[in-house]
């Protein structure tokens, strides 16, 4: 039994070792053929299901360089070596090149009615801050009638200074106007066989002073402006005057407190007159601005000496307020003043004046008005207004008592009341088309005289302007003047006031310029197209028909 048990425990031994050794050789065997599969001579080909793995898989036998191109720029900047933030230099723009302006120019022509024109200006240069000019001109035109002679001639020279803080504006000048008497009555016309001659002289010198920044929180505005002109005529008549003004304001948020002044001393002579008509005016005001409105509350005040001593205190309200922002405001406002009469205001109204007259102002006690202005859209604007006004010694030009072919001044005793209507129109689409139109009624009611002497009460002025091409620009003007009434004398033989109507007329002129040239163009223009027999005053008929033609260069 021992040796059976010995057998059987020998025989499982070397039956597991033998089992051992077949499974160890077995395991060689198969790594052996593993490796070998692994190591294959063909190349790798996968097929479309094994794709996905070439991601996974790649192929680690794979021996190509790969060498990335490398660029390299080098700014050609300066390496700051500070932290600090450097102010950023704005780039130069190119310099483009200035269109060459043409500061000077020279225009003549003649005319139908032995007239004649010459214009010339001349200017320094394009610095906007200092300039200076030169410019002279003449016009010359003569009438049917006998001695219906028109001839003006103007020379002046100005100047102006842009400063830092201010601005400077200077200029002289002279003016001369001549004509004839040549008035006469139509039931009489060989009663004015030789008319005798009128001329104006005028001298001027003026300048002004203005700030250049204003409107400023807390900052002090001002102006000055002063002005001297001598006048003499052919009559005799003589009138020099001086007169200085300015304005000094100072803003708090607000409010604007502010004082307009001026003094204006003139000297009146002729063969029976020796006067001085002085003037001294002070206008302190409060004004109020705020959002879409502006109230300014003042007085002006007012002192007369020489030849008439009396000083006035009168209202100076005005307000505007935007009703529609841009489109529509409404302003009013209740005002008086005092209103100079001069010799030269009244010569260039009517230049028949009799050598002597009586100069002595007018009191605007009340000044009433209210309206509407704005714009309807772009490049169109509108005013719109209404007034009563109340003047005492309303000055009147009627035929002098002493001939009709000459002029008096005289005035209305008392208050004259006056009611009246304005409107105005303007249109301007860039440069293509301009065009505005003005309309006047005045409504008189006097304390002594029968009528507003060669006053009329309704008055349309329109004029528009046309470039039809770069080239060519047509342009005309029509006045459309309402009846006027004319204060004349007989004598029977003592002179009685007589009362002529003189009838409402129609001035209508046009022109033209046509540009053939970067400096040459020819012009044409036409007045009185209606060849309408017009009187402006009584006797003294205006010209009929006129052309002048010519042509302009500028340089």
């Amino acid at each position: 039994m021992k040796v059976g048990h010995f057998k059987l425990r020998y025989t499982l031994v070397l039956l597991s070792f033998a089992i051992s050794s077949i499974s160890s050789a077995q395991d060689k065997v198969e790594q052996a053929r593993l490796t070998e599969e692994i190591e294959v001579v063909r190349p790798y080909k996968p097929v479309l299901a094994d794709a996905v793995k070439i991601r996974r898989n790649p192929n680690l036998n794979e021996d190509q360089l790969f060498k990335v191109e490398q660029k390299y720029i080098i700014p050609d900047k300066r390496l700051e070596l500070n932290a600090d933030i450097r102010q950023l230099q704005a780039q130069q723009l190119n310099t483009l090149p200035n269109p060459r302006v043409k500061n000077n120019y020279f225009k003549a022509g003649v005319g139908n009615l032995n007239g004649g024109l010459g214009e010339l200006y001349l200017n320094t240069g394009d610095d906007q801050a200092l300039q200076a000019g030169l410019y002279i001109k003449h016009l010359g035109q003569e009438g049917d009638l006998n001695k219906q002679r028109f001839t003006t001639q103007q020379i002046g020279l100005f100047g102006r200074s842009i400063l830092d803080q201010v601005t400077l504006n200077g200029d002289i000048s002279y003016d001369r106007r001549s004509t004839y008497f040549y008035g006469f009555d139509y039931e009489n016309p060989t009663a004015n066989p030789d008319p005798s001659k009128q001329r104006y002289n005028l001298l001027k010198l003026s300048g002004d002073l203005l700030k250049n920044q204003t409107g400023g929180t807390n900052s002090i505005d001002y102006a000055a402006k002063g002005e001297v002109y001598f006048l003499n005529s052919l009559t005799g008549a003589k009138e020099n005057s001086i007169a200085l003004s300015g304005l000094v304001s100072k803003a708090f948020n607000h409010l604007q407190f502010g004082i307009n002044s001026s003094v204006d001393f003139t000297a009146n002579k002729d063969s029976l007159n020796d006067m001085g008509n002085n003037i001294l005016k002070a206008n302190p005001y409060v004004r109020l601005t705020g959002k879409g409105y502006e109230l300014n509350v003042g007085l002006n005040l007012t002192n007369e000496f020489g030849g008439i001593s009396r000083t006035n205190v009168l209202p100076a309200v005005t307000g505007e307020l935007n009703i529609i922002p841009k489109y529509a405001s409404l302003f009013a406002g209740f005002t008086g003043d005092v209103l100079k009469t001069s010799l030269r205001q009244l010569s260039l109204e009517n230049p028949y004046l009799a050598s002597t007259q009586n100069i002595r102002n007018s009191v605007e006690r009340t000044n009433i008005y209210a309206g509407i202005k704005g714009n309807a859209g772009s490049g169109f604007g509108y005013k719109i207004s209404a007034y009563y006004r109340t003047v005492t010694d309303l000055p009147l030009l009627v035929n002098s008592v002493n001939g009709i072919r000459i002029f008096d001044i005289i005035y209305d005793g008392g208050d004259s009341e006056i009611i009246g209507f304005e409107g105005e129109v303007s249109l301007n689409t860039s440069e293509t088309f301009s065009w505005t139109g003005k309309v006047l009624i005045n409504n008189y009611n006097l304390a002594t005289e029968a009528s507003a002497w060669s006053k009329p009460d309704f008055q349309l002025i329109s004029a528009g302007r046309l470039s039809i091409n770069k080239n060519l620009v047509v342009h005309g003007q029509v006045l459309l003047n309402g009846e006027t009434e004319a204060k004349t004398y007989t004598y029977s033989p003592l002179p009685v006031a007589n009362v002529i109507v003189l009838k409402s007329f129609v001035d209508l002129s046009a022109g033209a310029e046509y540009r053939f040239a970067d400096k040459v163009g020819l012009y044409i223009q036409a007045n009185n197209i209606l060849n309408s027999n017009y009187q402006q005053f009584l006797y003294y008929p205006r010209l009929g028909l006129n052309v002048l033609a010519g042509f302009n260069y500028s340089f």
